[in-house]
């Protein structure tokens, strides 16, 4: 809030006619009252003609919304019993405890605890513009000696976007601290992990300067405002300042002159700017700012560094505090400290029913059908293709694994921002190289360790769309990842940089799904959502084995035991219905891999809050594969739940199922289930290109899709810890080539 500093020096005299002699006292802060009234005790002692302010004791007031400095004036000439007070018209004063005499024109009865509250009502237009004195007066009321005290009242405020209003405003009681909620409060700050450059590019985070007034949109903006005389008296000076373990999350830059601030808006994209000194960082923790004198603002620039993390709850504390000299050789020591509190922008996933914005896919030599197949689908809704082409993807078409899109947001500005994955294949220059630029971030975590394995990849990151849970919200949904089951000796698992990363975003309370038993072991083989219109607002797709036996026996009691899979697919063996449902191996690996999803079913209906007519079962078979004598689950025919979402446009991979009067079982199976939801199937021929190497559709593609309307400060979120269970036996997955696997 906004603050007044009262700086005072003063003068005693005696009854006798004795010489004057003045000292300038210590300058003292003064604390505000409920009423946003600034005021001030001291302590008025005379003797040996000096005023002296003598050890002021802090109190704070359990019926009234201030602290004061509180000093007593009960120590006075020898013989004082009296005292009366006067002052000019911008000084207010009380007296406690309260006089019995009400005429301001009788002395008062002093006591050994009276004290004088002092205030002023408008900041000083030069220095020693007022002043307060007070008389002491002996038995016979006879005077023995007066003190006048010369005030200088300077008012400080550093002011923030404290209600989130995009607009930074003056003396909001709640800048120094943080809540969540649609009645929260405190400011928020973004990482700028975007690139203004598009040329050598890197980070603007990395570059502890301002190269580019658009930068600025990427900060929080920050006032101080200052009401005083033209200048601070000798030797006084205003500092900010950082403490070091926020230092490493955080730059503060200053407007270095007017002209630069005035004409932001019109430079905004084009101009280089040199005239924004860096003020706070990790290597300057304090730094005197200058006090421009008069009725003044001066703009600050805030930029966050790092993301929240393991080490780090995202909230950051600057201050500025006025510091009064002692004397040559000694340190100052602050007076008066303000201070306000951000909070660092989450990084925020995007789920399926949000509207796509863009679609990624990779260009290889053999995939030209499943690149007809999308961009018929993209231009169907509406929405932009990006093609990673050969020479940058090298062979690595896996773009789900790469990267995940997600977005940061503040009240002043948003833009998204893609999370890199550490699985580090020959895409891996893509997020960096191609997406990074204005207005499009980029952020990684990097593993401590060498065995990243491919649950690392972020086929294995999905997040739901909003979901109550037993009366609690989730409005961004929640965050899922595939790690190994509890009991596994040998299991995978997400890195644990990755998952610390997650979870410390707070707004999307991660849930940990069981994927290890899948051959490549990410979440999307056998999951993914649709939009819906009516419930929940969407579906949850689970591939079942089940679904998928109940189909093909149907098709043998109808007469259809000889249709065949994979009919016309080149370099496939055909297999009939009858083949399938008399193959009991693979009959009992179906069982155990149903059993697998089982347990997830349970974990999302749990953690999701969601029921049986939430979900929809696919018809999916799976088989075992066998690698280092451990057998996990890959699709038997294209997993058709590893589908792209296009709003209602869904790219689902092409079956090759059985056909009965020329339809394919499956896709028909499929179109029935889907067009219920008012959703349009179109099916994508990934069989050589994508399935033959363990992956689908949704594998091969990435989509980024519109921010939620929802803020994520309004989040009701209460203040406790998260922890995920982070199982220690994390296997060691074995790369293959990345054209060739998809591992």
């Amino acid at each position: 809030m906004s603050r007044q500093i009262l700086l005072v020096s003063g003068s005693t005299r005696r009854s006798q006619p004795v010489g004057l002699e003045s000292s300038v006292c210590r300058p003292t802060t003064q604390m505000t009252h409920h009423s946003g009234k600034p005021q001030v005790w001291w302590e008025l002692y005379c003797f040996q003609e000096i005023l002296h302010v003598l050890n002021p004791i802090l109190h704070q007031h359990a019926s009234q919304r201030w602290s004061s400095i509180v000093i007593p004036i009960g120590s006075a000439p020898p013989g004082s019993k009296f005292f009366s007070v006067k002052c000019s018209a911008n000084v207010q004063y009380n007296i406690s405890p309260p006089p019995a005499e009400t005429s301001h024109l009788s002395p008062i009865l002093l006591t050994g605890n009276s004290v004088l509250l002092i205030s002023m009502s408008n900041a000083s237009q030069s220095e020693r513009d007022e002043k307060l004195s007070v008389c002491y007066y002996g038995k016979n009321k006879e005077v023995l000696g007066r003190a006048i005290l010369y005030l200088t009242a300077i008012e400080i405020s550093l002011d923030v976007d404290a209600d989130r209003d995009g607009i930074v405003e003056k003396n909001n009681l709640d800048k120094e601290s943080w809540k969540w909620g649609p009645n929260g409060h405190g400011a928020i700050l973004l990482v700028n992990c975007d690139s203004e450059n598009t040329y050598k590019k890197k980070t603007d985070s990395e570059e502890a300067r301002i190269s580019k007034v658009s930068d600025l949109k990427d900060m929080s903006l920050m006032v101080l405002r200052t009401r005083g005389p033209a200048r601070l008296p000798k030797g006084y000076k205003l500092t900010m300042h950082i403490s070091q373990g926020d230092a490493e999350g955080v730059r503060v830059f200053r407007a270095g002159s007017p002209d630069v601030v005035n004409n932001t808006l019109q430079k905004i994209f084009s101009v280089f700017v040199k005239d924004f000194p860096l003020v706070l960082s990790s290597e300057v923790l304090s730094q005197e700012v200058p006090y421009l004198g008069g009725s003044a603002e001066m703009n600050f620039y805030v930029e966050g560094l790092r993301f929240p993390d393991k080490d780090f709850d995202g909230l950051i504390t600057i201050s500025l505090s006025l510091l009064e000299p002692i004397c040559e050789g000694i340190p100052e020591t602050p007076i008066f400290t303000d201070k306000v509190v951000f909070r660092v922008s989450p990084w925020i996933m995007t789920p399926n029913t949000l509207q796509p914005v863009e679609v990624f896919v990779c260009s290889t030599s053999d995939n030209y059908q499943f690149l007809k197949g999308m961009r018929n689908l993209v231009t169907k809704s509406g929405c932009k293709l990006k093609i990673c082409h050969e020479y940058m993807n090298r062979g690595d078409r896996w773009m789900q694994d790469e990267l995940e899109f997600g977005y940061i947001d503040s009240p002043h500005h948003s833009f998204p921002v893609v999370l890199d994955s550490p699985r580090d294949g020959t895409l891996d220059d893509f997020p960096y190289d191609e997406l990074l630029g204005p207005d499009f971030g980029y952020v990684t975590r990097v593993a401590h360790r060498k065995d990243v394995s491919s649950l690392d990849s972020f086929g294995n990151l999905e997040v739901s769309p909003p979901v109550t849970v037993n009366g609690k919200n989730y409005p961004l949904g929640r965050i899922l990842i595939g790690v190994a089951f509890p009991t596994a000796t040998k299991g995978r698992n997400m890195t644990k940089v990755v998952q610390d990363f997650l979870w410390a975003q707070k707004v999307q309370e991660p849930v940990a799904l069981f994927s290890d038993w899948l051959f490549v072991g990410h979440i999307d083989e056998f999951m993914s959502f649709v939009p819906a219109p009516d419930r929940k607002g969407f579906r949850l797709l689970l591939a079942s084995p089940d679904a998928g036996y109940k189909i093909f026996r149907r098709l043998h009691n109808d007469g259809h035991g000889q249709a065949k899979m994979f009919d016309g697919v080149k370099d496939e063996k055909p297999v009939t219905v009858d083949e399938i449902l008399s193959d009991e191996n693979l009959r009992a690996e179906n069982n155990y891999v149903q059993s697998c999803i089982d347990w997830n079913r349970d974990v999302l209906k749990r953690e999701l809050g969601l029921d049986d007519d939430d979900i929809i079962d696919l018809p999916i078979l799976f088989k075992l594969e066998n690698k280092d004598d451990e057998y996990r689950a890959v699709a038997y025919y294209p997993d058709m739940v590893n589908m792209i979402v296009l709003g209602k446009n869904l790219g689902i991979p092409k079956p090759f199922g059985p056909k009965v009067n020329g339809r394919c079982v499956l896709e028909a199976e499929m179109c029935s289930l889907m067009e219920g939801l008012g959703l349009n199937c179109t099916f994508i021929d990934d069989f050589a290109s994508y399935h033959k190497l363990l992956g689908e559709v949704h594998c091969g593609s990435n989509v980024r899709r519109k921010p939620f309307d929802f803020k994520w400060w309004n989040l009701e979120l209460l203040c406790r810890t998260w922890l995920l269970t982070i199982h220690s036996r994390t296997g060691v997955g074995t790369p293959g080539l990345f054209n060739e696997s998809r591992l």
